[in-house]
C-alpha cells in the first residue's frame, strides 16, 4: 500500500453519488480494444477489483459468461447495480470485499481487471493471489487514463477549461497541504511501477495499448463540483461542517473562470496494460 498509509472504510465515503456525473469516461472503444486483444468470445469469467459504480465492468460484461465486481464501498456497489439495470446488463454480480480479501471463494477467472484501483492495495500480496485465481494464460489488466501529451498542438477548445490548479489550491486551503485519503494522508502520493510488481508475481508477456479519444466534453459547474466530490482526496465527509462553505467557494472559483459556468476539456486517451499468467501454470 502507499507508504505510511492504512486503508479504512471512509476512503470513498459519499463519493458514489457523484461518480457517474463527475468523472470523465474512458475512451470510446476501450472495451472493444481489450476484447480484440485478448480474443474474448463470450466465454469465461471477468473479475473487476475495485469496480466502483461499474465504469469498466459493465461495458466489458458482454464479452464473458459472468462478470463479478468487488468493492469495499457498499454505496459504490449499489450504484453499480443501478447502472447495470439501466444498461440491461444481466450477467454481472456484486460482492462487498477488498482486494486483500481475495480469493474470497470467487473461483477462477479468464481476466482480472483493475481500473485505477491497484495502487490502493497491498500490491505484491494481491498480485500473487490474482495469479492463482487466473486460469492458465489468463490476463491481469490495468486500465487508467493515459497522460502523455499529444504530438501535435491541439485545436483551441470552444470554452474555458476547468481551473484544476485553483481547485487543488482551494482543497488544500480547507484540508491542508498533504493529500487526504480516508482518515489518513498520502505524504508521497500513490505508488506506480506496476510492471515491477507484476514481474515479481510471475506474470509475463506484457503489452500496452493506448486507446485515443479526441472527443471534447462540454462540462457544467455541477459536473466539476461532482468531479471534486467523487475523489478520495476531496470526499464530502472530509470537510465536515465546512462542506457548504467549501462548495460555495468552489462555485465562486468556477464562476471566476467561466461566468456562465460552462467548460470544455478533451477526453484523455485510455491506457490498457496487460500481463499474462504462464500457460503452464495451474
Amino acid at each position: 500500500m502507499p507508504e505510511g498509509w492504512e486503508w479504512d472504510s471512509t476512503l470513498f465515503r459519499g463519493c458514489a453519488a457523484y461518480y457517474e456525473r463527475g468523472r470523465l469516461p474512458y475512451a470510446p472503444g476501450f472495451a472493444e480494444t481489450l476484447a480484440a486483444t485478448l480474443g474474448l468470445d463470450g466465454r469465461g469469467r471477468l473479475l473487476d477489483v475495485g469496480c466502483g459504480p461499474g465504469t469498466v465492468i459493465l461495458p466489458l460484461a458482454r464479452y464473458f459468461t459472468e462478470a463479478v465486481g468487488i468493492d469495499p464501498d457498499e454505496d459504490m456497489l449499489a450504484e453499480a447495480e443501478r447502472q447495470a439495470e439501466r444498461r440491461r446488463v444481466t450477467n454481472a454480480r456484486w460482492v462487498a470485499a477488498r482486494a486483500e480479501d481475495l480469493p474470497a471463494g470467487l473461483g477462477t477467472f479468464r481476466v482480472v481487471v483493475f481500473a485505477q484501483s491497484f495502487h490502493w492495495t497491498d500490491r505484491d500480496r494481491v498480485a500473487a493471489t490474482v495469479r492463482d485465481m487466473l486460469e492458465p494464460g489468463g490476463a491481469f489488466v490495468h486500465i487508467s487514463d493515459f497522460q502523455k501529451p499529444p504530438a501535435e498542438q491541439p485545436a483551441p477548445l470552444p470554452l474555458p477549461t476547468p481551473p484544476y490548479a485553483r481547485i487543488g489550491d482551494l482543497v488544500h486551503r480547507y484540508l491542508g497541504p498533504v493529500r487526504r485519503a480516508g482518515q489518513g494522508t498520502l505524504v508521497n502520493g500513490t505508488p506506480d511501477r506496476e510492471d515491477l510488481v507484476l514481474a515479481r508475481a510471475g506474470f509475463e508477456n506484457f503489452e500496452r495499448h493506448a486507446v485515443t479519444s479526441g472527443a471534447v466534453a462540454d462540462r457544467t459547474a455541477d459536473d466539476i463540483v461532482a468531479w471534486v466530490f467523487s475523489r478520495s482526496d476531496s470526499a464530502p465527509h472530509l470537510f465536515g461542517d465546512r462542506l457548504e462553505d467549501f462548495e460555495r467557494d468552489l462555485r465562486a472559483v468556477l464562476r471566476q473562470t467561466s461566468p456562465d459556468n460552462r467548460f470544455a476539456e478533451r477526453l484523455p486517451a485510455t491506457e490498457i496494460m496487460i500481463w499474462h499468467k504462464p500457460h503452464g501454470e495451474r
